[in-house]
């Protein structure tokens, strides 16, 4: 049968290694996870409770395409705790979780052929779903000296939008103010699209970081509850558009995805009150981050840099390999580690990079440390 080029996409490697990953432990080996960017902790147990008594009194059918009012009027009052700024609801759309966001804001924003700038190393399915989209992904190579974020000098002129995300995945870091006013500015200049990918607020260490909404309206922002919400596989996010976007939004919602799934969004809205059990994960990324910091070093994978947000360490091994995804299959065979390769967040030069995940729970971290360095210790000898 034929088939389109919009599914000539390369894979997401790190689910190609939680795969590999999965085979082994169906062999019955213990595989430690520090691949993936997901929470070892469930739902909130408020959100599951309140789910559970709704189920026996609600059908859970469709819901309007933008949302529960409910969902969305707590979301734009998020807005106001955490960042100060005053958020009319109606700009708050709930999606399928940052993916069904990521589709909407390019479908909403872009025609075929037009260009989109992304950092690299970036998040691998915002170039995946532009191609699919007939979109023009242009990979902007990130500098250390700017903590692997894009600067206004780095863009292009011919951009029809720039997607960034702060704190980043893979590298964690964060975007000050003044950095972001000034790719933000650089943007409306060149009449180009902004979107800010703010997935992982709310996982952050020294500073709290600045979404792009404290700095314009003018923009799109996304995020999900997969994260700091601890509900990766509930599918439930949001964005928040300009408000001359939102009917155009609601009728690509409509018709790509009806609604969010109603028991998510029902979930979520009750996990945004429990506090207490957040902040506790966030007591574990904590003392992860501290355990990796000290750890990859003595393990010997010692080029690397303090994240600001997010659960990852993105790691310079080019050192010690030129194929970071044989390097990744080695460390998962030879010590029972699962880690992502840097091919997955940079095409360029992720062949001599890694990134470790750790927001599994510390004692998980502890243990893939200890692996990873009796592994580096073998290979060594």
């Amino acid at each position: 049968m034929r088939s389109s080029s919009r599914g000539e996409v390369d894979p997401f490697i790190v689910m190609d290694v939680m795969e590999a990953a999965r085979k082994a432990e169906e062999a019955g080996r213990h595989i430690i996870h520090m691949e993936v960017g997901q929470p070892g902790t469930p739902a909130p147990a408020g959100a599951r409770a309140a789910l559970a008594d709704q189920m026996g009194d609600d059908a859970m059918g469709y819901t309007v395409a933008l949302g529960l009012p409910a969902l969305r009027a707590r979301i734009a009052r998020l807005y106001k705790d955490w960042y100060n700024v005053d958020l009319d609801p109606e700009r708050v759309i709930v999606t399928s979780g940052s993916s069904g966001a990521f589709l909407l804001a390019f479908t909403a924003l872009f025609d075929t052929g037009d260009k989109v700038g992304i950092g690299a190393p970036g998040y691998p399915s915002y170039r995946q779903i532009l191609h699919a989209l007939d979109i023009t992904p242009v990979m902007i190579e990130t500098a250390a000296e700017n903590r692997l974020q894009p600067v206004p000098g780095d863009l292009p002129g011919d951009l029809a939008g720039l997607m960034v995300a702060s704190p980043a995945n893979p590298s964690g870091t964060m975007l000050g103010a003044d950095q972001l006013r000034a790719l933000i500015d650089a943007c409306a200049e060149n009449g180009t699209a902004f979107i800010s990918d703010e997935i992982y607020h709310g996982i952050e260490y020294d500073k709290k970081a600045v979404s792009a909404l404290e700095i314009s309206d003018d923009v799109y922002v996304i995020n999900s509850f997969s994260k700091y919400f601890s509900m990766t596989g509930w599918r439930v996010g949001w964005m928040v558009v300009p408000e001359d976007h939102v009917r155009k939004v609601e009728r690509l919602a409509q018709n790509m995805f009806i609604c969010a799934p109603h028991a998510s969004q029902i979930a979520a809205l009750h996990a945004m009150e429990c506090d207490a059990e957040l902040q506790a994960n966030m007591d574990v990324y904590r003392t992860n981050r501290t355990l990796v910091m000290e750890g990859l070093p003595k393990a010997g994978f010692d080029r690397i840099a303090p994240p600001d947000g997010a659960f990852y360490v993105y790691a310079d091994v080019s050192h010690l390999t030129n194929d970071s995804r044989a390097f990744a299959a080695e460390i998962l065979d030879k010590a029972g580690v699962a880690v992502t390769p840097g091919l997955d967040f940079d095409a360029a030069r992720g062949q001599g990079t890694l990134r470790f995940s750790y927001a599994r729970a510390s004692e998980d971290i502890r243990e893939g440390l200890r692996r990873l360095a009796a592994f580096m210790a073998s290979r060594a000898g």
